[in-house]
């Protein structure tokens, strides 16, 4: 089966600058492009179409002018001295990746690391270019449950590939991230990174959003006049999990992020080193907060079983108040039944007495406890 691919055509040219090469990707891996005998020989696109979904899009001197290209012109395109691309794989197979190592000369192991389902979130630096494991994240309001989405991106001097493993990502958000800034175009690879990133860090920020309200809603159950114990347990328990999970996804981000503000690896110009420092400061941000979240979960169940607690003194103070109350009459009536002589024994006022005597112990009983608030 041939390869989809999908665009809107392409636009004009502009007259900005692409992003420097660096030291650490300067040598970024391009496609077999030449021969001894100076012709181009046909690429292994060119030979072997992919299976799965690809998208294209071609800058040239920071404008982009063409979407949707084949991969088979990559080689072409990259010849080109201003020209940056970005190509996007969905759920590609062993096939649809060998084809990706071989046309960028791409190592082994970061291949595999993209082809490998629940990879932790990472940057690792090849010769050449750099391989980003992220996820997108998002919540389910009905079941408080998060759900991910992972995400791979080989990272070179003048082309971004990414690859999905599902449709939980939403690439048309971030094309449209980039179509909103296009000023910033300039920087390249930069840019087209920038927006993924910005992305992923705005819904892991969106996410911790929704938690923090789901969990003040938990506290409105908790101290309820009449709570739910088994829903207050189960909802705790479900936003507990979605925490852990979340924190395993945000955490590492804040090194990856780091990492690639790191002047050595020449990823980031100065035009786009605002943007990414506040990509880090909402990754801070993002897993400050995770933390305490996870620590106000953790408050709440131990809340809630304080609370059952408590309320178990109060049932038990109660019952044992009503007890002592019943046992008085219990007491008087039981010995008056032995049939032993008693003032008023066998006598009409002796039953009054008696009456007047449970009355009057169990009426002072229920005062003594209400006093101390036991009833």
């Amino acid at each position: 089966m041939s390869c989809s691919q999908s665009g809107d055509g392409a636009a004009d040219g502009g007259a900005t600058t692409g992003l420097a090469a660096g030291a650490a990707i300067a040598g970024a891996a391009r496609p077999r492009t030449g021969a001894a005998d100076g012709h181009s020989p046909p690429t292994l696109c060119r030979q072997t179409p992919t299976r799965c979904a690809v998208r294209t899009r071609l800058y040239r001197r920071g404008v982009a002018v063409l979407d949707g290209f084949p991969l088979a012109d990559i080689s072409q395109h990259l010849q080109e001295a201003d020209a940056v691309l970005w190509v996007d794989l969905h759920d590609p197979d062993a096939a649809d990746l060998t084809l990706l190592r071989e046309e960028f000369g791409l190592h082994h192991l970061a291949v595999e690391d993209a082809a490998n389902e629940q990879q932790r979130p990472k940057l690792d630096r090849y010769p050449g270019y750099l391989f980003l494991n992220a996820y997108a994240a998002r919540l389910e309001s009905a079941s408080g449950a998060l759900v991910t989405s992972e995400v791979a991106a080989f990272i070179t001097e003048r082309a971004l590939i990414t690859v999905r493993k599902d449709e939980g990502l939403d690439i048309d958000a971030i094309v449209q991230r980039w179509d909103e800034s296009p000023d910033l175009a300039s920087s390249g690879v930069a840019y087209l990174l920038y927006g993924l990133l910005d992305y992923l860090v705005d819904g892991h920020f969106a996410v911790v959003q929704a938690l923090d309200d789901a969990i003040e809603s938990l506290e409105d159950e908790l101290f309820a006049e009449k709570p739910a114990d088994r829903e207050v347990q189960r909802h705790s328990f479900e936003l507990r999990k979605s925490l852990v999970l979340l924190r395993r996804v945000v955490l590492p981000m804040r090194e990856v992020v780091n990492a690639l503000l790191r002047r050595d690896l020449h990823v980031v110009d100065e035009a786009m080193q605002p943007y990414y420092q506040d990509v880090y400061d909402h990754v801070l941000r993002a897993t400050e907060w995770t933390e305490s979240l996870r620590d106000l979960v953790t408050t709440i169940l131990e809340t809630n079983l304080t609370i059952q607690g408590n309320r178990m003194n109060v049932i038990s103070k109660k019952v044992t108040s009503w007890a002592a109350i019943i046992a008085v009459p219990t007491l008087i009536t039981g010995f008056a039944g032995m049939n032993l002589p008693y003032p008023g024994f066998a006598r009409a006022w002796g039953l009054v007495y008696m009456v007047g005597i449970m009355v009057g112990a169990s009426a002072t009983l229920y005062v003594v406890f209400r006093t101390k608030d036991w009833l």
